[in-house]
């Protein structure tokens, strides 16, 4: 029986058969066994130099961040929507701020039936470094309303809000402060 490693053609003559192999015992063509070679010297392990410790990556694009002004006409709108609790803008406001900011949204000036608001646009205006007055465009659906508001930073680089305001008529402020 011809071996596993012995080509058919060489045990079906005539075969054309080149690449098939046929199971059976193994059969030596007369060749002497190849000499084995010297073992290997012991050597400790050294990193090629040019191999570099970490894989070459694409280089990925900075997480775009949102624009302290960006940041708060959402959070305001969704407050004012709504959507969020008033006193989730404890932390992120000053004095007055968040007192006005409880009376408009007791008031819900931004809540819809319909499509919900989003903010449509946004500027802002820097009196002084560290101080930004912001204006925001609000859509729903076909009307637009207007929202003011104004940031500061504080010693520790936070940026929060020390004045909203709505447009249309003001309510009459009682200076109770």
């Amino acid at each position: 029986m011809p071996n596993p490693a012995t080509p058919v053609a060489a045990t079906l003559p005539g075969s054309g058969a080149t690449t098939a192999y046929a199971p059976g015992p193994a059969v030596r063509t007369g060749a002497a066994p190849a000499a084995r070679p010297a073992a290997p010297v012991a050597r400790p392990y050294t990193r090629p130099a040019a191999a570099p410790l970490v894989p070459v990556q694409t280089p990925r694009r900075p997480v775009p961040q949102l624009r302290p002004t960006d940041h708060f006409a959402e959070l305001l709108l969704g407050v004012l929507s709504g959507r969020r609790p008033v006193h989730s803008m404890l932390r992120h406001t000053v004095g007055r701020a968040y007192d006005d900011l409880a009376d408009l949204a007791e008031r819900g000036p931004l809540r819809t039936r319909g499509a919900a608001p989003v903010v449509r646009d946004i500027g802002y205006f820097e009196p002084r470094p560290g101080a930004l007055e912001v204006f925001a465009r609000i859509g729903a659906g076909d009307r637009l309303r207007a929202m003011a508001f104004r940031l500061e930073q504080g010693r520790d680089l936070r940026w929060r809000c020390t004045a909203v305001e709505l447009g249309g008529p003001r309510r009459p402020r009682a200076d109770d402060d």
